[in-house]
């Protein structure tokens, strides 16, 4: 798996989702609306069964499905997948739902240039069913978090946050579809921050060029 520095000016995104693709659509929304600047070269699910297949081909766009079962090792998905993403010449991969974590081999093909988002305030509550975690424990915000993905679960800089209060009335459930719109929100506003370059990472911290 051969490693790869973001070309300046190269706004082709990877999409890897596994699911509905809910924050595949708001990534498209937000190109049509020309809020980013940015093109989708490939969108790829983990399961060839993905609602958000049909989202990408309604839109338009190139899809590939990869499943894990297919291959003998993690690498050898990994490096599957990585090969597709080369060959259509992505700049950045925005995880959308992807429910595979990716391993070392693979972050290190694509150096700061993979984007997740998640449905917590990181570093609180990493992994699965985060909003149902929030919820459980108690606490008064929760939120989402778009971050540049490392080797470890929802690790890595944070490039955009937002608040989202627990009401007292809340469920989970609720909970989860506030923060939903949330995601939607901020996840074409990082991946437009992270395209226009200017910014340099400082130990754990993503920092912007004033």
């Amino acid at each position: 798996m051969s490693t790869r520095t973001r070309a300046p000016g190269n706004r082709r995104l990877g999409v890897l989702i596994s699911g509905r693709g809910s924050n595949l659509q708001a990534i498209i929304d937000a190109i049509a609306e020309r809020r980013l600047d940015a093109e989708i070269a490939v969108v790829v699910s983990s399961r060839p069964d993905a609602p958000g297949l049909e989202r990408a081909r309604r839109a338009g766009i190139g899809t590939v499905a990869f499943s894990h079962q297919d291959y003998d090792s993690r690498d050898a998905f990994d490096a599957a997948i990585a090969r597709e993403l080369e060959r259509r010449d992505v700049g950045l991969v925005c995880l959308a739902g992807f429910m595979r974590l990716l391993g070392s081999r693979f972050v290190a093909a694509f150096p700061n240039a993979i984007l997740n988002v998640h449905p917590s305030l990181l570093p609180a509550f990493r992994g699965l069913d985060a909003q149902r975690q929030a919820w459980e424990h108690g606490v008064r915000v929760s939120g989402a978090t778009v971050h540049i993905v490392t080797p470890e679960l929802d690790d890595g800089p944070i490039v955009r946050q937002a608040v989202v209060p627990v009401l007292p009335t809340d469920t989970a459930d609720s909970l989860a579809a506030r923060i939903l719109v949330e995601e939607h929100r901020i996840y074409p506003e990082a991946i437009q921050a992270v395209l226009d370059g200017g910014w340099t990472i400082d130990g754990r911290r993503f920092v912007e060029r004033p």
